[in-house]
């Protein structure tokens, strides 16, 4: 059974940065894709970036490329979320989800398992 905790969030200002962590207590976690999300209030969830299995491989979307970083230590069941730079629109409850899959799948239907969300608010 995979379950997810994120934690980390909280308020920012413009320009600063978080790292947003999500544990997973399962024994699968090795074997799984790993895909952060967020959601602002009245916007639909929108995928931000993912990692596979082995962490070798990362996707971003284009308005967080080169402001987050996506890693994982498998051996901590953990994968995490560096946010640098940001601005007022990373404003969202941030979510991991979690696939048995070898490639990131970017639409969140695809993924099987999630947290329960972390806020983060970025002041201007």
């Amino acid at each position: 059974q995979v379950q997810l905790v994120e934690s980390g969030g909280g308020l920012v200002q413009a320009g600063g940065s978080l790292r947003l962590s999500c544990v997973d207590s399962g024994r699968t976690f090795s074997s799984n894709a790993m895909g952060w999300f967020r959601q602002a209030p009245g916007k639909e969830r929108e995928f931000v970036g993912g990692i596979n299995w082995s962490g070798r491989s990362t996707y971003y979307r284009d308005y967080v490329k080169g402001r987050f970083t996506i890693s994982r230590d498998n051996a901590k069941n953990t994968v995490y979320l560096q946010m640098n730079s940001l601005k007022p629109e990373d404003t969202a409850v941030y979510y991991c989800a979690a696939r048995n899959a070898i490639t990131i799948p970017t639409i969140w239907r695809e993924y099987d398992y999630w947290g329960q969300g972390t806020q983060v608010i970025v002041s201007s």
